[in-house]
């Protein structure tokens, strides 16, 4: 599990390994991830973008960038909480992901809130 908090926005993550939806003889491993997203700050903020950086397990990296997440952007008040989930696919059993979120405040101050590095991995990626 990841779990960072910049600027009282949280950002917690959980992976989890999806294996009727993987193919590890064609090289294909999907892994699903929940994201918690809490303000526990003082001002409302808006999750205007996402920006993934996402490392197979040889080292190959692949950087993911857009606006909002799973087609939103939230805007979180104080003491208030956004939960998604999204998928990665992989071409290994297992991999790493993070990043961080572009937020907006009420009074358009821009800042990103990081998302900590957590893993993906299937069982026969653990050795």
């Amino acid at each position: 599990m990841s779990d960072e908090t910049t600027r009282g926005i949280r950002v917690r993550v959980e992976s989890e390994y999806l294996p009727e939806e993987s193919e590890p003889a064609a090289g294909r491993y999907l892994f699903t991830y929940r994201v918690r997203v809490g303000n526990g700050g003082p001002e409302a903020a808006r999750l205007v973008a996402r920006r993934w950086r996402i490392t197979d397990g040889h080292g190959r990296v692949r950087v993911v960038e857009g606006p909002g997440v799973v087609g939103e952007q939230p805007r979180i008040a104080p003491g208030e909480e956004f939960e998604y989930r999204s998928f990665c696919p992989l071409p290994t059993a297992c991999g790493t992901m993070e990043g961080a979120y572009r937020m907006v405040t009420d009074d358009d101050e821009e800042f990103e809130a990081a998302i900590a590095p957590f893993f993906l991995v299937a069982p026969e990626g653990v050795n």
